[in-house]
């Protein structure tokens, strides 16, 4: 039987940059860097969730054929992969928290059935819903119209 998630993959172009978004810009702890063989094993998690923890993967490393690694990195640095979603109390004071910390927006806080979301993007080009949640879903609100604002 599975009990939880642990550990989740988060294609990076570049693992330091992206490591130091994540710890200085979002305010993760770094859990584990560590070099491997030919690679670099790093992990970072939200202060107050250490039991699921995104590990910072290079897409030309081990495990992939150089073929996916091209087709991969082509479409993290395209920006065209979701690499997950993250809960906060308020999304409107953590969106401006983050955006005067130089985080890239693509969606502004905006209203969905499921609560208040706002989508950002990691240097390497994931993108990710910040949410706040509802405890009831609200049909009056738009599931979605055109996804990402162009100028948020």
């Amino acid at each position: 039987m599975i009990k939880s998630l642990a550990l989740t993959t988060v294609w990076s172009t570049d693992q330091e940059r992206d490591k130091k978004f994540f710890v200085e810009a979002l305010g993760f702890v770094e859990r584990t860097d560590m070099e491997m063989g030919d690679m670099r094993w790093i992990t970072v998690s939200p202060k107050d969730q250490p039991e699921v923890q995104l590990t910072l993967m290079r897409p030309d490393g081990s495990g992939l054929d150089p073929e996916s690694g091209k087709a991969l990195l082509a479409l993290v640095t395209k920006g065209v992969l979701g690499a997950g979603a993250f809960r906060t109390d308020d999304c409107h004071a953590t969106y401006k928290e983050l955006k005067e910390k130089g985080v890239e927006f693509l969606q502004e806080p905006q209203e969905r059935p499921y609560g208040i979301e706002a989508i950002f993007r990691d240097p390497s080009g994931n993108w990710y819903s910040l949410a706040q949640e509802r405890e009831e879903l609200d049909l009056s609100k738009p599931w979605d119209s055109t996804c990402f604002d162009e100028n948020p």
